[in-house]
């Protein structure tokens, strides 16, 4: 079942319920997979479909950081959407599952102890590896705390 039928199904529960701020939410996460669609011009594999909810989360939570604290409307309904979007993202790896990718990625390449010189060689073998399991930025950190 794709991911588009789940979110249509999930519209469906929240309007049987009479949840219209859900339904909206659902409602608009719903277009911009179809949307994705329509572009690729085919059905979207699973990691794409992860791919867009990751970058809807990460849009509402601009906007949520971006908005002024007086305006609480919107802050609330970006903090709802990011609250339903996480329910069809998959899960992030954590910070100790991600140490053991770059392990495994240091190992492969031969390097003991990471240097400043040696990240772009890494980061190319290991972000292809983490691709929509893992917040580009933490990963990144978490290997220049290795690199020290």
């Amino acid at each position: 079942m794709s991911k588009i039928d789940v979110v249509r199904a999930a519209m469906v529960q929240a309007m049987k319920e009479k949840n219209k701020e859900r339904k909206d939410a659902l409602s608009m996460l719903l277009s911009v997979l179809k949307n994705a669609e329509i572009d690729k011009r085919s059905p979207l594999t699973e990691e794409e479909e992860n791919a867009v909810v990751k970058k809807e989360i990460k849009q509402c939570q601009e906007t949520f950081d971006s908005a002024p604290a007086d305006r609480t409307d919107i802050r609330d309904e970006a903090a709802l959407r990011i609250q339903v979007y996480k329910e069809f993202a998959p899960e992030d790896m954590s910070a100790e599952q991600i140490r053991e990718v770059i392990g495994q990625v240091l190992g492969e390449l031969g390097i003991e102890k990471p240097g400043p010189g040696d990240k772009g060689k890494i980061m190319k073998v290991l972000m292809p590896r983490v691709k929509g399991k893992a917040d580009g930025k933490m990963v990144n950190e978490i290997l220049g705390c290795m690199s020290k």
